[in-house]
């Protein structure tokens, strides 16, 4: 069952990402290592800024990187690297073109030289992306960081595992690219093509670091730290994860001013999940941990690129205003579940099985699966949600028993266009949760909700224009059954399905909870909407202004995620 529960989230990557539209814009890229994709065995920390430059765009926008270390202009058309692009390029898309670097290298393979062989080269470039529909850019070659007379900088690109003659360096960061800096320029010119100059915007980079905290750009590598090169490493060429974040944001902020058609796809995040190493962490709980704790009156960004990330991850109560954001196809995914033994033997509980746990306030999610793939073994909780002021948009959470836990007793929670599956109690809890548009799929037969809301309160389970579908297994389902005697549910212009059971609810197996809970339902529709056979003890309501989405959730503070969600989103362009 377990192996089925993983096919299943397999398939639904693949489902989400086939949502696209026709043609996806691809910016082919072309250049040396400063640009280039690294391999990421032994932790390596090296980037090209073109290998995390897909993160700072919306999926509208594919990067398909082929620059390639050690190359130049020339040994990257010679070797028919650059034939394999050209065959690619389709109308309205993109190629960025970035060499220098090993333009100037004495080599006769590589070298070329300003002003006759080099500019041709770029030439060519441009000549052939047009002739094929596509948009060229040129930019010149990122800053070395070159801060002392250093005879080998060009030359050994100052890579140095074992540094016995140190350079001394000065205060001023001094140019070592020369006349090679002007012929990109002076082609754009030329060719009417947009050009950036991220050598001057990196050296405004690294002269605002300084002699010593410039090192944090680049390869500067302790001996002993990372197996992809255990001497250690003094690079003042290649950029390390952070370094390439910051050139790639330049180029972005470039490309915003400069491409305005391709700029409306520019985002910007803090931080970036990704399994491809084009982020800053490769696991989701990495950017949690990498939140400053109560970060107040900003909120913290982060994006998950699409993957399968098989993990837990716990939010504490610190990380307050955090927004995490899904590429289609972002999966969290583990499969505790109540029975399994923990390290000391114990069973690990219905509490202590959820694949994520949100405990901090004013948590938004958009775009991301939870999910638990226990499989049919009892509790297994794929979201446990604690904090105050919870978001969900378009958001999935997949299970079977217990799969949604809205725990928090003074938690109000908002789940706007979201898919929630499972077949016992799978949305289950002591919150105030509103579900809007959201579909509520049953796996199996059971029981959607299992509410323990307090006596006294106000709201427990709201449900707005829900679909509630089954799959084929699922034909008796109770619309909810009480987990605790004060439960309240109620469902208002919901459609549902065949699946739902005459009597519509429950009162697991106790007499008493007849009186005490609040079930009640308002102009559903569909084939399980008839009330003919409820239960004596459920409700149809004539009135529902009491039941608005803002009523609801606006508790003390006026919390209305409904009208203002954006706000949560206030330093993200959307």
């Amino acid at each position: 069952m377990r192996k089925i529960q993983l096919v299943l989230v397999a398939l639904i990557v693949l489902i989400l990402s086939a949502f696209k539209a026709d043609h996806v814009i691809t910016i082919y890229m072309i250049g040396d290592s400063t640009m280039s994709n690294k391999p990421l065995e032994g932790n390596n920390q090296e980037r090209g800024w073109g290998h995390v430059l897909g993160s700072f765009f919306t999926e509208d926008v594919r990067v398909e990187n082929h620059a390639m270390n050690g190359r130049s202009s020339k040994s990257f058309i010679d070797e028919g690297r650059w034939e394999t692009v050209v065959n690619k390029i389709r109308p309205g898309d993109y190629v960025f073109i970035q060499f220098g670097h090993n333009d100037e290298k004495p080599q006769p393979e590589r070298h070329t030289d300003p002003g006759t062989t080099f500019d041709e080269n770029l030439r060519k470039f441009v000549r052939e992306t047009r002739a094929k529909g596509g948009i060229p850019v040129l930019f010149n070659s990122i800053v070395r960081r070159n801060f002392g007379v250093n005879p080998d900088a060009v030359a050994a690109d100052d890579i140095r595992p074992e540094k016995d003659e140190a350079v001394v360096e000065g205060d001023t960061l001094i140019d070592t690219h020369g006349k090679y800096l002007e012929s990109p320029r002076n082609v754009a010119k030329e060719m009417d093509v947009c050009f950036i100059d991220l050598n001057q915007a990196t050296k405004k980079l690294v002269e605002s670091y300084g002699v010593e905290g410039s090192k944090k750009l680049f390869m500067w590598i302790p001996a002993d730290t990372y197996a992809a090169c255990p001497k250690g490493r003094q690079d003042n060429t290649h950029l390390n994860i952070y370094g390439a974040r910051k050139v790639a944001a330049l180029a972005a902020e470039a490309i915003q001013k400069q491409l305005p058609e391709l700029g409306k796809y520019v985002r910007f995040y803090d931080y970036v999940v990704a399994k491809d190493g084009s982020g800053d962490f490769f696991s989701v709980q990495e950017a949690i941990n990498a939140v400053p704790d109560f970060r107040k009156n900003k909120r913290t960004t982060i994006l998950v690129r699409k993957g399968e990330y098989k993990e837990r991850v716990i939010i504490p109560e610190s990380k307050i205003n955090i927004s995490l954001i899904g590429e289609d196809g972002a999966v969290l995914t583990d499969d505790a579940y109540a029975s399994k033994k923990n390290c000391f033997g114990e069973e690990m509980s219905t509490s202590g099985s959820s694949t994520v746990y949100i405990y901090a306030p004013d948590f938004y999610a958009e775009n991301i699966t939870f999910a638990n793939t226990a499989g049919r073994v009892g509790q297994a909780v794929a979201c446990f949600v604690d904090g105050d002021r919870a978001y969900f948009k378009n958001c999935r959470f997949l299970g079977n028993q217990d799969t949604l836990y809205t725990y928090g007793k003074d938690s109000r929670q908002y789940y706007e266009g979201c898919y929630i599956e499972g077949t016992v109690d799978f949305i289950f809890g002591w919150s105030t949760a509103l579900f809007k548009d959201c579909t509520i799929h049953s796996v199996g037969n059971g029981y959607v909700t299992a509410p323990s809301t307090d006596k006294g309160k106000k709201y427990g389970y709201v449900f707005w224009n829900c679909r509630l579908t089954g799959a084929d297994e699922a034909k008796e389902v109770y619309l909810s059954r009480p987990w605790r005697p004060y439960a309240q549910a109620v469902f208002i212009q919901c459609e549902l399905g065949k699946h739902i059971l005459p009597a519509g609810w429950n009162n697991w197996g106790k007499k008493s909870n007849e009186s005490t809970v609040f079930y009640a339902e308002y102009q559903n529709k569909g084939e399980g909407a008839d009330t003919s056979a409820r239960v004596p003890y459920a409700k149809q309501l004539k009135d529902v202004s009491a039941y608005q989405p803002e009523e609801v959730l606006k508790g003390e503070d006026g919390w209305n995620p409904v009208a203002n969600g954006n706000v949560l989103l206030s330093n993200l362009k959307r």
